[in-house]
């Protein structure tokens, strides 16, 4: 019998939970199964593998994980169960403990998966403190228009708060030439926008020994890229050198993701934060000056431990000074084995979501009015795919969602458009001809 026919019939799934290293370290692996004959399918389709790659930064991504194993046994009873990632890395034992897993591996052994895929009737579990660096990237394999290209893993920081560097280990990053191969090797895929990614893209230079600017310096002269977009980049390692550098290529996206978390000093160094309110608002400005139409995120965490209402107050008055424009607001999550799990004066719940509710409604407004800013304006669309209304959908250059019509087929393609109108939350266009 030819095993290899055998091989090529069966199905893989997967979901990914969380950021989006977790997204690229999933394109590499579905690259993997694709390469040995595997046909990947959506998740909650029968499969005879699925994999769910996890995350651990919240409570609440740690439920979500048990849910998705639950409802892949349930979609797939007879399917090998494979549970990896950041949440598999922590609670290897309690993932093993739900029913239909067959193997849990952590940050490291995930990428060693098909060592083993062909033990069978025994569950096993696989979690070494030994973090070696794998490099990983969106391929053709996965269903995304833009490529996700993890520079980087890891962190040397230890915020009171953050139980990720236990995860995934201290800072490591590829060096820039594996990397400009990885960016034409996604190019040489059709992709035209790669997203750096990493735990701290930002400690890059620390890692690797090259600085952060020159990295980004050599992938925007990659032939064929026509789209280089950060990811979430630590506020105080924002350099002018790399924002010079993005200002002079017309491949350099104005969208910068700058985690805040509280607008507060004193709370700000309780989280071992490295940069104070006023060094937050400075480089905010000068993210601006280079880049005056940028789209700008910030992360907040509302609710952290002895966080008083004066203290909430200033955090939600700084959002309203600075033009912060994708808000993204998460109620303090108590994680095992942080400093912040063993303070005290914990608020309680209800607090947490009342602030958490009254900052995404401010930052919905905000987003709103950066819309209302944009229209009138030409920019560049990247479209990904159809909405329920027929219309082509796809981010501009500064991260936001826009709309148009036409009969043609888009998807993959950057095109001019004119902003006309807002919609249901995302902006309308029309394309320049």
């Amino acid at each position: 019998m030819d095993i290899t026919k055998i091989i090529q019939k069966k199905r893989v799934s997967f979901h990914t939970l969380g950021c989006r290293l977790n997204f690229a370290e999933s394109g590499s692996l579905a690259q993997g199964f694709a390469d040995r004959g595997y046909e990947i399918v959506p998740f909650g389709e029968t499969a005879d593998l699925v994999m769910i790659n996890t995350c651990t930064v919240t409570d609440q991504a740690d439920s979500t994980c048990r849910n998705l194993i639950r409802r892949a046994h349930k979609a797939s009873p007879e399917a090998k169960i494979v549970v990896v990632g950041c949440y598999a890395q922590m609670e290897p034992q309690k993932i093993a403990g739900i029913q239909g897993v067959d193997l849990v591996l952590g940050n490291s052994e995930k990428y060693k998966v098909f060592d083993y895929l062909d033990e069978e009737d025994q569950q096993i579990v696989k979690v070494d403190k030994d973090f070696e660096f794998w490099g990983a990237a969106t391929t053709s394999a996965d269903s995304h228009t833009r490529a996700f290209l993890k520079i980087q893993d890891g962190c040397n920081y230890i915020c009171s708060y953050c139980i990720i560097p236990q995860a995934r280990g201290r800072s490591r990053a590829m060096q820039p030439d594996e990397a400009v191969t990885f960016a034409q090797k996604v190019i040489g895929q059709g992709f035209k926008e790669i997203v750096l990614t990493g735990v701290n893209i930002g400690e890059y230079a620390e890692a690797s020994g090259t600085a952060f600017s020159e990295l980004v310096a050599r992938l925007l002269e990659v032939k064929g890229l026509e789209r280089l977009r950060l990811s979430s980049v630590e506020p105080n390692t924002i350099t002018e050198d790399l924002l010079k550098i993005m200002k002079n290529s017309p491949k350099a996206m104005d969208h910068f993701h700058l985690p805040l978390q509280s607008g507060d000093d004193q709370i700000l160094q309780s989280m071992r934060r490295k940069y104070s309110v006023d060094e937050y608002r400075r480089i905010v400005a000068m993210v601006k000056d280079y880049f005056p139409n940028a789209g700008i995120g910030a992360d907040i965490i509302l609710g952290y431990p002895g966080e008083s209402d004066e203290q909430f107050q200033r955090t939600y008055q700084l959002l309203r000074d600075l033009p912060i424009t994708h808000v993204h607001a998460f109620p303090f999550s108590k994680r095992n084995k942080t400093l912040a799990a063993r303070m005290d004066n914990h608020i309680p719940h209800q607090t947490k979501k009342y602030r958490v509710r009254a900052v995404l409604m401010f930052g919905e407004a905000k987003q709103q009015e950066f819309m209302q800013s944009q229209i009138g304006r030409a920019t560049t669309v990247l479209f990904e795919e159809k909405n329920a209304q027929g219309e082509w959908e796809g981010l501009t250059t500064n991260y936001l969602r826009c709309a148009v019509r036409s009969d043609a087929d888009l998807k993959n393609q950057i095109l001019p458009v004119h902003l006309t109108n807002i919609d249901e939350s995302k902006l309308h266009g029309e394309i320049i001809h």
